[in-house]
């Protein structure tokens, strides 16, 4: 049987949901704020349950996801083969690294029209804004990772005549995995952030267009709705990640993890 005691987020979360969302509803009523400047939820359902018969919605949804996890996944791929390069060779990792911050340091938005001038309106610029957004969280911690295995583990498989691929295997692997989903939790989110910031400088689809349309007429409780849908799609990919962390890296729940 569920005891609360262990997991009262069960009842807070939908908690504070419910108390935020009725104040919210009751401020904006008691304020008579315009519907232009701040609707109040209910009208942000109504227009949520509008987009939801509408077909044109669910091809843009499909659109934003899957430029999302395009972006994710090619993140993902080289973070794994740049990360791994890098922590394993001191002197790479120290004459790489700098550049790679320096790179984190532009911001993504100031790149998008690069892009778009590389690669089109198309689903290209998307992808590779969604993957250039979500490659440095995963790659640090990958390096981190890597390099968080137990010295004296390392030492004590050289005693006994382990290979380096032994030793990369057995230790640092297992070490490195909960930061490695960590970094795949955030990199995630931020793929969709990528995606939905490309869309808005140069689209013809998805919901990052949508939202422009709707503000461009206007239609405050639409574009509510649209970011709605997308802190939805960010909670069901962090509680994806999560459920695959359990499985493979449970051992790292309480990791200290870096990410940011």
């Amino acid at each position: 049987m569920l005891n609360l005691k262990d997991k009262p987020e069960i009842v807070l979360v939908p908690a504070v949901f419910v108390f935020f969302t009725l104040l919210w509803e009751n401020l904006v009523n008691i304020l008579d704020v315009s519907e232009t400047i701040l609707p109040t939820p209910s009208r942000i359902f109504d227009a949520l349950l509008v987009q939801i018969d509408n077909p044109i919605f669910w091809k843009n949804v499909g659109i934003t996801t899957q430029e999302a996890l395009l972006g994710f996944f090619f993140a993902t791929l080289f973070a794994l083969v740049a990360g791994t390069f890098i922590s394993q060779i001191k002197i790479v990792e120290k004459t790489t690294l700098p550049y790679l911050v320096g790179f984190q340091a532009i911001p993504k938005v100031a790149l998008a029209p690069i892009f778009i001038i590389w690669f089109g309106f198309g689903q290209t610029s998307k992808v590779v804004m969604a993957a250039i957004i979500a490659f440095f969280p995963i790659l640090i911690n990958i390096i981190e990772g890597l390099k968080s295995a137990p010295n004296d583990q390392i030492r004590m498989l050289r005693v006994f005549g382990a290979s380096r691929k032994q030793i990369f295997f057995k230790v640092q692997v297992p070490s490195a995995l909960p930061f490695f989903f960590a970094g795949l939790d955030v990199g995630i989110l931020l793929a969709i952030l990528g995606a939905v910031v490309g869309e808005f400088l140069g689209s013809q689809a998805g919901l990052g267009n949508m939202v422009l349309i709707f503000q461009y007429n206007f239609e405050t409780p639409s574009m509510f709705a649209i970011l709605l849908v997308l802190s939805l799609m960010g909670i069901i990919a962090h509680l994806i990640v999560k459920a695959f962390q359990k499985k493979f890296a449970f051992w790292g729940d309480n990791s200290s993890l870096t990410g940011n």
